[in-house]
């Protein structure tokens, strides 16, 4: 598959020619910042896409394979043990240890994204990106977790996990009002960040059974509407895209089962990777292709215990364990002028890696020392100790080695 780096040495093809081509090159480093999209399933496995099981698994995902053949794959990258942790991690660049988010989140719980940490969407909008979040979000359930009061513009999802929305159809479930009401599921929630720094609320309805098995379509259309916005405006964008598939429980449409001839779990890997599709053809057909990074991954490693609706891995243990199963996801980055086409990468990373790093995209290399000593971002000051490492020196050649040399397993107790 083309280049190949490895955790003791990196052959570069092409090398001081890339270089040089990046100094001349400002739609990738300079004047005109690069957009951002960043694309997630949920609890997807490692095994479950083909540019990893080479299609041993008797399916193919061309189009999450079509970011690594146009950018790199990466073998050694870690999420964590859990959604709400990976998620964490990923949009402030601290360790869960930190912010406290190690758990799954649920409805009613107190627990969520905290004023005092600042997120990728803050950072990147003080540097004059739109910024819009569309599907999972699991990072809190009160409204001051929401993202439209931690840097996003535009939000429009659920707030857990498919398992936990079905919860009110189950014959168990709270009978009393005032319990539905203070801890019930909200349903798909469509909010928009206000100037003053308020948002506005809209509820769009239970993600019942019966919605789960098209709720994703929305997301993407919501995505792909959003695209056409961005394309129109001229503005740089930072869009995150979390799809609901493939955590417990699957439901389908009926266009959907048995197309994979396999389970459901696959057939909705089959749906789930036709989105994505979806948009990175978008992109290509709005021109925006060149100029944007594109990032694929999940949260958590895979959960194989409900298997067959359940994921694969080559690794020992699962979502929620702490062995080697628990944290490595799948990840592929397209990243054009920077990561040459056909990469494999097999250095260690982690989703804290990519705050620092795209902020160096942006314009702002020295984002984590900044935080250190503490940054003005927008009206708010914050002054927090970023976890990950600025990655785009390295993949641009400019250095010989990664930053990044260790990962520490935090479970969601909060023992390594």
């Amino acid at each position: 598959m083309g280049k190949q780096r490895s955790k003791s040495s990196l052959v570069r093809v092409c090398g001081l020619v890339l270089i040089g081509l990046l100094a001349l090159a400002p739609c990738a480093l300079g004047q005109d910042k690069p957009n951002i999209v960043v694309i997630w399933g949920d609890d997807i496995g490692y095994w479950n896409i083909s540019a990893y099981n080479q299609g041993m698994m008797g399916y193919k995902t061309p189009n999450i394979d079509r970011i690594a053949k146009e950018g790199a794959l990466y073998t050694d990258w870690y999420g964590q043990q859990s959604c709400t942790a990976g998620r964490a991690c990923f949009i402030t660049g601290q360790s869960g240890f930190r912010t406290g988010l190690l758990k799954v989140g649920l409805p009613g719980a107190k627990e969520g994204l905290q004023a005092r940490d600042v997120t990728l969407a803050q950072l990147l909008k003080a540097q004059g990106y739109m910024t819009a979040q569309f599907g999972k979000n699991h990072l809190g359930d009160a409204d001051s977790t929401l993202p439209t009061m931690h840097g996003f513009d535009e939000f429009f999802g659920s707030l857990y996990h498919l398992n936990a929305e079905q919860e009110p159809e189950n014959p168990d479930y709270f009978k009393k009002p005032e319990l539905r009401k203070k801890y019930g599921t909200r349903g798909v929630i469509h909010t928009w960040a206000n100037p003053d720094g308020t948002q506005k609320i809209e509820l769009t309805g239970p993600l019942n059974i019966e919605r789960m098995k098209t709720v994703d379509e929305e997301f993407t259309k919501a995505s792909l509407d959003y695209l056409e916005k961005r394309k129109a405006d001229g503005k740089p964008f930072f869009l995150w895209w979390n799809s609901t598939r493939c955590h417990i429980f699957t439901h389908l449409k009926e266009e959907s089962k048995g197309k994979s001839g396999l389970t459901p779990y696959i057939d909705g890997m089959l749906e789930h990777d036709a989105m994505v599709g979806q948009l990175l053809d978008k992109l290509k057909e709005l021109g925006l292709d060149e100029n944007t990074i594109v990032m694929y991954s999940t949260d958590n490693g895979a959960e194989k215990f409900s298997w067959p609706d359940g994921g694969a891995s080559p690794f020992r243990g699962e979502k929620n364990e702490n062995w080697e199963g628990g944290y490595r996801v799948p990840c592929a980055i397209r990243w054009p002028g920077v990561i040459e086409p056909g990469t494999i990468d097999n250095n260690i990373y982690s989703h804290e890696d990519m705050l620092p790093t795209l902020m160096s995209a942006a314009g702002v290399p020295d984002v984590k020392e900044q935080l250190m000593k503490g940054m003005e971002v927008g009206d708010k000051t914050f002054k927090v100790h970023l976890d990950g490492y600025d990655l785009l020196p390295f993949w641009s050649g400019k250095v010989d080695e990664s930053p990044r040399h260790e990962f520490f397993y935090w479970n969601d107790d909060g023992s390594v």
